[in-house]
């Protein structure tokens, strides 16, 4: 199969192996003359990193990288990036990395021309239309990771660092104008970030398939995400230069962000707190907390599942769905508990409490009270 195509869905994707080599050409095209990459502080110094400022030179774009961003992002990350962008002239955002570097670059995009706080661009009603929209920089995204979508969503999280609660900041216009998905990006990944990020994909697909809301299209998205998954999630684990595998898998990423336009759910609403608080790796976090979710809205989607697991050929309806969930955790390195990442039992309440106002939380097919947070979270700790 020749894993190389362009896509115009949900924005215009340059899809393949080595197609890193159009950064600069990608970066002319969204309008920028001038580019800051904006990467977290662990890529900073990579070959991959370093490659791509060497082609930005190359092509007479500079070599402009802020990389002060941390492994949950937070406002102070953020206003020191916009004041990076601002001193340099710049014109557009490369959001280069994983969920953390690709979500804080947008957000430098997005923020460097605003006279107001982020946090009032939340994701709640309309208050995205908040923004001047016409002071948004253009953003070319390239992912290095397989797992949170970023380079195809329109919002960025970001952590409050005065309450430690991880916000939701949307605008349409955080779609990056182009993306450049090279799997060979990806081959340097270690193989327990593999198998977080490629779970963090997983309940993307997972939560949009059985959110209640109404899209038909994220449905069909989801579904057909969590079959990339199965079939190509042990096998990147399994060889991380298997490249084939790794364009899959950088597919299920987009498409499982793609689809969770129709919602995420309980897996995301606990997710959240657990990362602001303790710092843990958010795809990592998920896939221990999918079990107890799984079983705590079984009542409302226990059919939807069936129907999955017979697409998946998964035998066994939602009982058998439940044990392939549990034996992928086990089979990457996945640890069975929170317990086992760091996680206490003296910050419940506070985690509950965080969990029930989490934007997530409200697509959620069983109603996340905060009696059932406590109780997800006694069952994951």
């Amino acid at each position: 199969m020749n894993l190389v195509a362009n896509w115009s869905y949900p924005t215009a994707i340059r899809f393949g192996a080595g197609r890193i080599k159009e950064l600069g050409e990608a970066c002319r095209a969204a309008g920028m003359r001038k580019p800051l990459l904006v990467t977290d502080k662990g890529l900073a110094g990579l070959p991959i990193t370093q490659a791509a400022l060497d082609l930005l030179d190359a092509e007479g774009l500079g070599r402009a990288m802020f990389s002060e961003v941390d492994p949950n992002p937070n406002e102070i990350n953020l206003a020191a990036g916009i004041d990076v962008y601002k001193a340099g002239g710049h014109d557009g955002v490369i959001a280069f990395g994983g969920g953390s570097g690709l979500d804080l670059g947008k957000l430098v995009a997005f923020m460097a021309g605003q006279t107001r706080p982020v946090w009032d661009f939340e994701d709640i009603g309309d208050w995205w239309t908040r923004a001047d929209a016409s002071a948004i920089a253009p953003i070319v995204a390239v992912p290095t990771t397989a797992g949170t979508g970023s380079e195809v969503g329109r919002a960025g999280v970001l952590t409050n660092s005065d309450t430690h609660v991880k916000k939701i900041i949307f605008h349409p216009k955080l779609l990056p104008a182009v993306v450049i998905c090279d799997p060979e990006l990806t081959v340097g990944m270690p193989m327990a970030i593999t198998a977080g990020t490629g779970m963090d994909a997983f309940a993307h697909c997972l939560e949009a398939y059985s959110s209640p809301f109404y899209h038909p299209m994220s449905q069909g998205i989801a579904l057909e995400g969590m079959r990339l998954v199965k079939d190509y999630l042990p096998r990147a684990f399994a060889d991380g230069s298997d490249i084939e595998a790794r364009a899959q898998m950088m597919s299920a990423a987009a498409m499982g962000a793609t689809a969770f336009q129709k919602g995420l759910g309980a897996v995301h609403a606990l997710s959240h707190p657990i990362g602001a608080l303790y710092n843990t790796h958010h795809g990592t976090t998920n896939a221990i907390v999918i079990p107890p979710v799984l079983t705590f809205n079984r009542p409302a989607i226990e059919q939807r599942i069936e129907r999955a697991a017979a697409y998946l050929d998964i035998k066994g309806g939602f009982d058998g769905f439940y044990a392939y969930v549990e034996q992928l955790n086990a089979e990457l390195g996945i640890p069975k508990k929170l317990g086992d990442i760091g996680v206490g039992t003296d910050k419940i309440d506070a985690m509950a409490a965080m969990a029930i106002e989490d934007p997530s939380a409200g697509g959620n097919p069983v109603e996340l009270t905060l009696e059932a947070a406590k109780a997800l979270f006694i069952a994951s700790i």
